[in-house]
């Protein structure tokens, strides 16, 4: 007889897709916003810095955000759940990404936020594949055409555009995975 906590990869995949997946992209949306403030503001090399640190707090504040929209990210008495491991391992993958962004920044540091906006943002990719849903592909892609046409066509506005482009992403993110959350709800009654 097999052990009824051993759930197969499709169960696990099925429970971490019923989610409602809001605390993160909140995190980020809220974030960026605040990163307009420092990037209207202050001088290059202090938007920078409040770059590095804002972008750096998005995870630990979806966690906390996630107390309150139901997704309980550090919940112990949850089973462990594959994807959900996968899930924050490509949020990690984003952090190491600024192994990439830094060195560009330090030679030009409008760079940063492209840098930081495009490749942080690659983590819906593996997102959307775990979920079966397009919404991870088409953030990802808007995001990323959306910010490398900033680059050319404002390149010295850098620290505004980047965070209203990205904004604008959630804006559309956000209210699709709540649908889709929703409607899987009602189907799972």
């Amino acid at each position: 007889m097999t052990d009824p906590r051993v759930r197969s990869l499709e169960e696990q995949r099925a429970e971490f897709s019923r989610s409602r997946f809001l605390a993160m992209p909140l995190a980020g949306m809220l974030v960026w916003a605040l990163l307009l403030v420092p990037g209207a503001l202050l001088p290059l090399h202090q938007a920078l810095l409040a770059l590095y640190v804002g972008t750096g707090c998005i995870a630990y504040l979806g966690m906390f955000l996630s107390r309150f929209t139901g997704e309980h990210f550090l919940d112990k008495s949850r089973p462990k759940n594959a994807f959900q491991s996968l899930f924050f391992h490509g949020m990690a993958q984003a952090v190491l990404v600024y192994a990439i962004a830094i060195p560009f920044a330090l030679v030009d540091p409008r760079s940063a936020p492209m840098g930081v906006g495009i490749l942080a943002g690659l983590m819906w990719i593996p997102f959307s594949w775990i979920i079966q849903h397009p919404i991870g592909w088409l953030h990802t892609l808007l995001r990323t055409v959306l910010i490398t046409a900033s680059w050319f066509l404002l390149p010295d506005h850098q620290y505004t555009v980047v965070p209203l482009i990205v904004i604008a992403c959630y804006l559309f993110t956000i209210p699709v995975l709540e649908l889709r959350w929703r409607r899987l709800s009602r189907a799972h009654g």
